[in-house]
């Protein structure tokens, strides 16, 4: 038997067989040194102050399954080289591994072996782990995460207290106690303070305090940092779960092939677009490379522009006729026009007011408030046939559909400026969630609203001369503007500002910034997640004090869904009904 030295750490062994090759022992050897390096903690790290930091972060594993795939360690070899690089160069390196071990993956498997979630994860990470050792990977398993674990979880449902008790001060740009704007609230109101969840809400401090505990919850959910409201979700009830968008394929899931519509569901929510602003100024002084920050600049999608109300007239406007008899033989007649009015105008946002001459039709997101409102009887059918078919396809689908489609609700926009009869449309391309849900499209300026125009034989009207060859939209801001009333001979780029000026003058619309950031959404309709620590009573929610926590899962035997979409956990009256007695007491954030 030969023997290499000369290699520190290492005790290479080549084994001589009958004939003329030698063989590796690699399985004697990486047991013996993985043995060692267990038994002497090589990769536990001590709090060496006299070294410098680093800390290596990997994105912890799902144990959805009974082993690693090949994507795990594919990620984490770049990682673990970076660390044994930096442990050489005199570092004091941090390289833990958790398991994120709570939520969807982790139940699946569970639900597709007949086993409880709780046993499955356990076991799954017990492989994991093995699997990552035999690979040989650097991690210090003293410092392992599990998401699963109380211990841990109880310091996440702290934090959703802290965020459940704040609100983002504008005035400050940083998270505070919602208590001191109670505080703002019982002696001026909130005109200080605009609501960030419903702008519509306004009221004195007399007001305030006139209003009744519930009144007062309602109005600070709108404010706080964690709070509950209703979102459209993918909601599979074969499945009993929410999926997320790339878990929905052609209106079906992605497992199991079943119908997937959308839904209204009450969630949790972080209020994450109050920190746009933050989060884009920021985005100037971190060391990220240029393509970093325009992807993240991209994703927060500040823009500028104004929101504008516009009138609506409800089918065509119908003549009636009244006959007067003056007697003598002769009659006079009377005609008059009847037509009908939506209570609510339709709110549009728009970054380029310098058009509004140029708008030939609206757009309204399938899912809009106004809709049923809106359509006529004629259109009735045909609105609820394509409502239907764009509730069963994913938000992603809808983005990337090429093919042009929309339908005609029969109802007319008024253009507050020259009073033109402007018709609104439904079309899938037009989102929910941004802006208002609702747009003033200008075929001459958008190549998508000219698509539109086209197929549906919509009239364009052009606005900018010689830069609209009929062929084709030309969004350009340098263009002077023609059949655009007060705005005629005006730079385009100009007559931005001027334009949003005349709408607030006229009191249809307020000057307005929009993002394309969304609050980030808790769907918790599974049983393997750690519970929110508030108990709802009488339609308020109270937080649990931090001496309740960890706020632990019950022990169940069936982990289904809940009634009408809700969680698991609504099925056990009796778990959730103990905390009633103990709820402490609110005041204005509850006991943080």
């Amino acid at each position: 038997m030969l023997k290499l030295s000369g290699l520190p750490g290492s005790d290479h062994r080549i084994k001589k067989k009958e004939g003329t090759h030698m063989e590796y022992q690699f399985r004697d050897i990486e047991k013996k040194w993985q043995a060692k390096w267990k038994a002497d903690k090589a990769y536990q790290v001590n709090n060496d102050f006299s070294k410098p930091k680093f800390y290596v972060l990997d994105m912890f594993p799902y144990p959805s399954g009974a082993g690693l795939h090949v994507g795990h360690p594919l990620g984490y070899i770049a990682s673990d080289i970076y660390s044994r690089y930096k442990r050489l160069k005199g570092f004091n390196v941090l390289h833990p591994m958790g398991f994120d071990s709570f939520g969807l993956p982790a139940e699946q498997y569970a639900l597709d072996t007949g086993q409880h979630p709780a046993v499955t994860t356990k076991k799954n990470i017990e492989t994991f782990k093995k699997q990552l050792d035999n690979i040989g990977f650097c991690f210090d398993w003293e410092r392992e995460v599990q998401t699963s674990d109380p211990a841990y979880y109880k310091w996440t449902q702290w934090i959703f207290l802290q965020l459940f008790g704040s609100f983002f001060n504008r005035q400050t740009a940083k998270a505070e106690s919602i208590e001191n704007l109670v505080a703002v609230f019982e002696q001026e109101g909130n005109a200080g303070h605009a609501c960030p969840g419903d702008e519509k809400i306004k009221f004195s401090a007399a007001e305030w305090k006139a209003f009744d505990e519930k009144q007062q919850q309602d109005i600070l959910m709108q404010y706080r940092l964690a709070f509950c409201g209703y979102g459209e979700v993918n909601w599979c009830e074969a499945l009993g779960t929410v999926l997320a968008n790339d878990e929905v394929v052609n209106g079906v899931s992605e497992r199991g092939g079943h119908p997937v519509v959308k839904k209204k569901l009450r969630q949790w929510y972080l209020r994450i677009t109050e920190y746009a602003d933050r989060l884009l100024e920021g985005l100037e002084r971190i060391e990220f490379s240029d393509a970093m920050k325009e992807m993240q600049t991209n994703w927060i999608g500040r823009s500028s522009g104004a929101e504008i109300d516009f009138n609506i007239r409800i089918g065509k406007p119908v003549e009636q006729s009244t006959k007067t008899d003056h007697g003598n033989g002769l009659t006079t007649e009377d005609i008059s026009i009847s037509e009908t009015q939506a209570d609510m105008p339709l709110r549009v946002y728009t970054t380029r007011p310098d058009t509004i001459f140029g708008v030939d039709f609206m757009v309204v997101a399938p899912e809009h408030e106004l809709i049923a409102e809106i359509t006529t009887e004629e259109q009735e059918k045909a609105v609820q046939e394509y409502v239907d078919y764009v509730n069963s396809r994913s938000e992603r689908e809808r983005m990337a559909e090429k093919k042009i489609s929309g339908v005609f609700t029969g109802a007319y926009a008024i253009n507050p400026f020259d009073g033109r009869e402007i018709p609104i449309w439904i079309s899938e391309y037009v989102l929910a969630g941004y802006g208002t849900g609702a747009i003033m499209a200008v075929p001459c300026g958008d190549e998508r609203d000219h698509k539109f125009a086209q197929h549906f034989n919509i009239p364009i009207t052009n606005i900018i001369g010689s830069y609209y060859n009929g062929e084709e939209a030309n969004p350009t801001k340098e263009a002077t503007l023609e059949n655009s009333g007060f705005l005629n001979g005006l730079l385009m780029k100009d007559a931005i500002e001027v334009a949003i000026n005349a709408i607030e003058e006229k009191g249809i619309g307020v000057r307005k910034k929009n993002y394309k950031m969304r609050d980030a959404a808790f769907s918790r309709q599974r049983y393997w997640g750690e519970p929110f620590p508030i108990v709802w009573k009488n339609g308020i929610a109270y937080p649990l004090s931090v001496d309740q926590l960890p706020l632990e899962l019950p022990e169940v035997d069936k982990y289904g869904p809940g009634p009408d979409g809700e969680g698991p956990l609504a099925n056990i009256k009796e778990w959730f009904g103990q905390f009633e007695s103990e709820i402490p007491p609110l005041g204005g954030g509850g006991a943080l």
